[in-house]
């Protein structure tokens, strides 16, 4: 069966049929003219970085226009589905971790290997741009981790020292209670999310989620029980709202609006809330995540760290071109340009400087070296074929253990089997 239809989109058979014959037919979406490529996107706060880029390109190709098209995360994945069956794929695109393997592994992507030197990205960027069959579908455009955000106003109110790089897990909690109890308000936000929330505190307790190939689920391991007990325990304390309170309000929010000490975030934000949030340029930093204090295996440090990739369909009219273009971003000269307008830290290995210094740049006070440094010891990204069948079902039960529908226990059991059986039907 073809997994389009396996994993539930609603394809008709002339869809799948379109979708068979997706390698061999157009693949743009913008114009079918000789010459005009366009680029789609799903987040406008890095819109003017991938424009930055196409200009350069097209500066030293006149006879080449590149129209960049921004839309929403949701909008952006609906539209692009709707593409591949329908024959008419945008000429370049961004494509998530999330979504290779089903992009990949149904012949949408072409085949980017030969043009990606493995030894010039990070290992994990170009891991995340990998098919089930190892060849890479996509140039590696970034590499993201998880830092802690804290507000310096909130600290400095409770008269305690910033995070730094000595910090624990017992640091943090012990200061969330000493900022609850002199301010009111709440220390460590411990919102139910993976990458932004358990997945770092499983892999910092020497615990994993899944194994090394991704062919079983590790839920269940002591080290791995043990870290999401942990996270989950953390809602249970005065100074950390409810899933219900962030529900409502988001845990940036809060933060933004002075109602919460720390939160974990992705560097891939932080240029948005620079120019959201002006008027607390000052008023908060970053920090490396705090380390597991007595880990069951490890130093106790983890990162979870993920990354996007360029790709185009299989085929198409602009392939060719697209391919050009493709090699462009691939270059140091393009992954540079990307770091100098802050949009992301380049994939490109001793590129992170340009990304640090736009910040600077633009008179962002923000320790940002603590971001770099973290690679030393990041974590790729938890995924493989079958994620998009579990990932919404673990989610589902991460958010009942907070409710109370089932113990912890009996929700990590329930994790552990739902991946299971997600990995035996893929």
């Amino acid at each position: 069966m073809n997994k389009w239809v396996k994993r539930g989109f609603a394809v008709s058979l002339a869809g799948v049929m379109a979708l068979g014959l997706a390698a061999c037919g157009s693949s743009s979406n913008g114009s079918s003219d000789k010459g005009h490529l366009v680029f789609q996107i799903w987040d406008q706060g890095q819109k003017a970085g991938m424009e930055a880029m196409a200009k350069a390109y097209m500066e030293k190709n006149p006879d080449v226009t590149i129209e960049v098209q921004a839309t929403g995360w949701d909008e952006y994945w609906t539209k692009l589905e709707a593409a591949a069956t329908s024959n008419s794929m945008p000429d370049i695109f961004w494509m998530h971790s999330n979504q290779i393997y089903k992009y990949a592994d149904n012949g949408i992507l072409a085949d980017c290997s030969e043009i990606v030197d493995e030894k010039n990205y990070s290992e994990i960027a170009v891991e995340n741009a990998k098919g089930s069959d190892g060849k890479i579908y996509g140039v590696p455009k970034d590499k993201d981790i998880i830092v802690l955000l804290y507000n310096k106003e909130l600290f400095d109110a409770a008269g305690i020292a910033y995070p730094d790089e000595n910090w624990t897990w017992d640091d943090m909690e012990s200061a969330s209670a000493e900022i609850y109890d002199k301010t009111g308000k709440y220390g460590y936000m411990a919102y139910s999310h993976d990458q932004l929330g358990y997945w770092n505190f499983v892999y910092q307790n020497g615990g994993r989620i899944l194994n090394e190939d991704g062919t079983e689920a590790a839920y269940t391991e002591p080290a791995t029980a043990d870290a999401i007990k942990h996270y989950v325990g953390i809602q249970d304390n005065d100074w950390c709202p409810t899933q219900e309170q962030f529900a409502n309000t988001g845990a940036s929010e809060m933060f933004f609006s002075g109602e919460g000490a720390m939160y974990l975030a992705g560097n891939y934000e932080l240029v948005n809330l620079c120019t959201t949030y002006t008027d607390m340029n000052g008023k908060w930093d970053v920090a490396m995540l705090p380390k597991c204090p007595d880990p069951a295996e490890g130093e106790g440090r983890a990162s979870i760290s993920n990354s996007v990739s360029y790709a185009t369909a299989a085929e198409g009219k602009n392939k060719e071109l697209a391919m050009k273009f493709l090699e462009f971003l691939a270059s140091e000269e393009g992954q540079k340009i990307q770091g100098e307008s802050g949009a992301a830290i380049p994939a490109y290995n001793g590129l992170e400087d340009t990304w640090v210094q736009t910040f600077a740049d633009q008179g962002y006070e923000l320790t940002l070296q603590n971001v770099v440094d973290m690679f030393d010891y990041s974590v790729k990204y938890v995924n493989n074929p079958s994620r998009s069948a579990w990932e919404p079902k673990v989610e589902q039960t991460m958010l009942d253990i907070y409710g109370g529908n089932v113990t912890v226990d009996e929700g990590i059991q329930k994790m552990q089997d739902i991946v299971t059986e997600a990995i035996a039907d893929n």
